[in-house]
Formats: C-alpha cells, sequence, structure tokens
C-alpha cells in the first residue's frame, strides 16, 4: 500500500509563505519548523499534509503540478485568497465555463480554486473533521 504523506511546494520566504498557507488552508505548522522546511497538517480532522521546502527552484510556466482547492463558495474563497496576498492568473485559453479560477501565492506557486459545490466528498470531509 502506498499514499501521499505530503506534497511539497518550494518556496524562497518560508516564513511569509508558512503565513500564507498556513490562513489559505487552515493548517498548522508540525513544531518544530526548521530553518528551511516546514510540515503543515490540517488543524483538525485528517488531510494531506503540505510542506514548505526552502530551496531555490526556478519557476517554469506553465507549472507541472499544481493543487486544485475545492471550495464550496468559489467567490468568496477567491476574495479570501486574494486578501492573502495571492493573485488570479488569467490565461486566454480558459473556457469561459470553467469551473476553476487559476491562482498563484505571493511567490507566484499556482494552484486553482474550483467550483466544487457539487462534490459528493463534502459529508466526508466534514464527518471526519
Amino acid at each position: 500500500m502506498i499514499v501521499i504523506g505530503s506534497i511539497v511546494i518550494r518556496v524562497d520566504d518560508l516564513a511569509a509563505q508558512l503565513a500564507f498557507w498556513t490562513q489559505a488552508l487552515d493548517y498548522v505548522a508540525r513544531e518544530p519548523v526548521d530553518v528551511d522546511f516546514a510540515l503543515l497538517r490540517p488543524r483538525s480532522g485528517p488531510g494531506v499534509s503540505v510542506s514548505l521546502d526552502a530551496v531555490a527552484s526556478e519557476r517554469v510556466l506553465p507549472p507541472r503540478i499544481h493543487l486544485d482547492l475545492y471550495a464550496q463558495d468559489q467567490d468568496a474563497e477567491v476574495a479570501r485568497l486574494q486578501a492573502l496576498g495571492a493573485r488570479r492568473v488569467r490565461w486566454d485559453k480558459q473556457p469561459a465555463d470553467a469551473d476553476y479560477v487559476i491562482m498563484e501565492d505571493p511567490e507566484g506557486n499556482r494552484f486553482c480554486v474550483v467550483d466544487a459545490t457539487g462534490w459528493s466528498g463534502w459529508a466526508a470531509h466534514d464527518a471526519a473533521s
């Protein structure tokens, strides 16, 4: 058996990205936080961990991998993430009826906020929290 233990995001400014991602995901850092690495976990309940790794790396667009964040209220979540420092990314090939908004964190790491109002996993997610 194999499971995803953590998704790793390369960052330049660990402290700033730690502040952004803990607020964005409602995660907490596992203590102690190292000078160049932090493991984030859900504040409550199960979920995939996110690691922040302060290692210089080249930014490639489009990224080879990104996070899809499911939202019950997409507009509210996009606005909340923008208030935390995320930016919307315009893509001229995005379909007009797309159920996702492309965003990037304060360092330019891209992710999508997906309108998941009809996602069947919400009940299981809420029960586990």
